[in-house]
């Protein structure tokens, strides 16, 4: 589990309430079930106009990666292709071809059995290359959909603030009222900022890290590959790889 995520959102909205509460506001007066409907339905609602229905899906259960990441252990990478290196070096590349049966990541297995195949170099890279992209692109989509919510989430909290005041003005029979039913109408608008720079924004990029870190493991395979099919010596390509994370990080 990710700690920083779970005590950033509780840091986040304890800090708003507390703040509220030493400047003497009451709990009650930040408690709107209207404006919470009018700024979650309306954010997403918007989000959900402008992005395709598969994408939408892949964002909501993306939320998982960000409380619970995958493991993402570079050491691990490099210790792996060294292995691969060594084998291949002391029996031929031919020697990796179990490797790429028993590889569980899809990546890796397609990688071994390109240069199991004897694929020149270059197009190893090219398709190697052309599955990260591919990834990053499909990636991005749960990245750009929270962005997009985050943006969309503070203007749809001025609208509910807007919504309250034209019912306070409606109804301007009793003067005592007035002011509690501004405090109200404002409401929205703190829900909207805080759905947007605690929830929304956050974690997209939280998202963002997370596929940086894939797409480093992978761009880290793809190199320690290219380097086995060249024949290289495996301290080098282990120096290579360590490079990649900060040396001896």
């Amino acid at each position: 589990m990710d700690l920083a995520t779970i005590i950033g959102i509780a840091l986040g909205f304890g800090a708003v309430i507390g703040g509220a509460v030493l400047e003497g506001v009451h709990i009650g007066a930040l408690i709107s079930p209207t404006s919470a409907l009018i700024v979650l339905g309306g954010s997403f609602g918007a989000t959900f106009v402008a992005f395709p229905l598969p994408a939408i899906i892949k964002a909501f259960k993306d939320i998982k990666i960000v409380i619970l990441p995958p493991k993402v252990d570079h050491e691990t990478v490099v210790k792996d292709i060294i292995g691969y290196a060594t084998k291949a070096r002391r029996n031929g590349l031919i020697s990796l071809e179990q490797e790429a049966q028993n590889a569980r990541d899809p990546f890796i297995k397609k990688g071994i059995s390109l240069v199991v195949d004897g694929i020149d170099p270059q197009k190893l890279r090219e398709t190697l290359e052309a599955d990260i992209m591919a990834f990053e692109d499909h990636q991005k989509h749960s990245v750009e959909f929270y962005e997009a919510a985050g943006g969309y989430a503070p203007t749809i909290g001025i609208i509910g603030a807007v919504l309250g005041l034209i019912h306070v003005m409606a109804n301007l029979s009793d003067p005592t009222k007035l002011g509690a039913g501004i405090a109200a109408a404002f409401v929205a608008t703190i829900y909207g900022l805080m759905v947007a720079n605690i929830i929304c924004l956050p974690i997209g990029s939280k998202l963002k890290i997370r596929m940086k870190e894939e797409v480093l493991r992978r761009v880290m395979i793809l190199e320690g590959l290219i380097a086995i099919q060249n024949g290289e010596n495996p301290h080098f390509i282990e120096q290579k790889l360590k490079a990649f994370v900060g040396g001896d990080h």
